[in-house]
């Protein structure tokens, strides 16, 4: 019987400390004012969103990639000319460009750079044209609507007389590398 009575005893004791420690912790959340409780449970609940909308948008970018994959090569097959017929490409489509602008071109230089471990070749192309302003910008629009990728990246004004500029153009472009 007095084995019964020592575990009976340390039970209630149990329960007791058990009690004590939430009347503590009750007096200690109880600190906190209503209004301090709304705004913490406020600031956890856009949290909440702000996270979820993560991991949403963070699906729908993993569900896309495949698409974006498929692209880049796309985009790396139609835009970039192969380089065994590139520079004849765009010295053709170059004038076809400036023609129906009716600008004068002056001259097509080509230098080229390998794009370490990407299997293109940069191409710098620089080149001199004439005309009057409403021509330019028609060239200029005619590059960015030509089927092949050029980046206009530097236009210097070297005369202008009569009504006429004289502009040296620096465009740069990218060739396939037949082993690639």
């Amino acid at each position: 019987m007095k084995a019964w009575k020592i575990w009976v005893s340390a039970a209630v004791g149990l329960l007791l400390v058990a009690d004590l420690a939430l009347v503590f912790l009750l007096v200690q959340l109880s600190r906190q004012s209503p209004d301090a409780m709304r705004a913490e449970r406020d600031h956890l609940a856009i949290q909440d969103r702000l996270l979820k909308a993560d991991v949403a948008r963070g699906q729908k970018i993993r569900a896309s990639l495949p698409q974006v994959g498929k692209d880049c090569d796309d985009f790396y097959r139609h835009s970039f000319l192969d380089a065994a017929t590139g520079y004849s490409s765009v010295e053709t489509d170059l004038g076809a460009i400036a023609a129906k602008a009716g600008l004068k071109t002056s001259g097509l230089t080509f230098k080229t750079t390998p794009v370490k471990d990407r299997g293109v070749t940069e191409v710098t192309i620089s080149t001199g044209v004439e005309g009057d302003y409403p021509t330019v910008i028609q060239f200029v629009n005619g590059l960015e609507r030509s089927k092949n990728f050029y980046l206009l990246s530097n236009l210097a004004l070297t005369s202008a007389m009569g009504g006429k500029i004289r502009l040296q153009l620096e465009l740069h472009t990218y060739f396939r590398n037949s082993a690639a």
